[in-house]
């Protein structure tokens, strides 16, 4: 059974002291989309326990985000995470990074994990993100070139206008950056669902998007699609 990595966030707090995490739906609902066709491990960039966002297990309590969330299988896999420098990319199909706001304050600025998305795509293999998730795109370059991997190609991700509607729109003393605008400033051709908070999912040049929380299962169908079709 193909193997694909997951890789959740282990920042807990933004960078007022708030809460965060990664974000349950944007996890699960691949997840279950995925789980019976391939092996899944998870890892963070500390390993051991990834912190949930709490906001997320409040607003989300679908089946499939609660059977994730609590189901003793799942819960083994984001308390007990692999960690990321002990992780390979020639031992998985693909790599898929879960959402939350989480990823912006941590992965993003890994340069460690950054080569780790490096290896992937140069293996040719499917660099995947979700919502807040492709911020952990920030630092990761094409082979032997500067380029971001997403210079170039269609991507996308949590909107400036999504953004504006949570409690979270301030990119000095809460977030780090736009995501938005980040991905443009990397050469992005960035790309948004017709209406706010609509499901969007984009695959172009070996990297796969999804635009927010209603987007995961998408995510999730499609890379399974993708890897079915390689």
């Amino acid at each position: 059974m193909p193997a694909i990595l997951f890789v959740l966030t282990s920042a807990n707090k933004l960078l007022n002291g708030a809460p965060t995490g990664w974000y349950l739906p944007e996890a699960a609902h691949p997840y279950w989309e995925l789980a019976s066709n391939y092996q899944i491990d998870f890892a963070s960039p500390k390993g051991g326990v990834a912190p949930v966002d709490e906001n997320s297990v409040k607003t989300f309590t679908d089946e499939g985000s609660v059977k994730f969330l609590n189901d003793p299988k799942t819960k083994a896999l984001y308390e007990n995470t692999k960690k990321l420098s002990d992780v390979k990319a020639s031992d998985y199909a693909a790599i898929f990074v879960v959402g939350g706001h989480g990823p912006m304050i941590d992965l993003a600025s890994d340069k460690e994990f950054a080569q780790l998305l490096q290896d992937f795509y140069a293996a040719k293999k499917p660099v995947a993100a979700v919502c807040h998730g492709p911020a952990a795109f920030a630092l990761a370059t094409k082979p032997n070139s500067s380029e971001s991997i997403v210079n170039g190609i269609q991507v996308t991700g949590f909107s400036n206008a999504e953004e504006a509607q949570t409690p979270y729109n301030d990119f000095v003393n809460i977030l780090p950056f736009s995501l938005e605008d980040k991905l443009k400033q990397l050469g992005g051709k960035y790309v948004k669902a017709d209406q706010d908070w609509g499901d969007k999912v984009v695959w172009d040049g070996g990297v796969l998007t999804g635009q927010n929380p209603a987007s995961a299962g998408s995510l999730g169908k499609k890379l399974h699609e993708i890897l079915s079709s390689a």
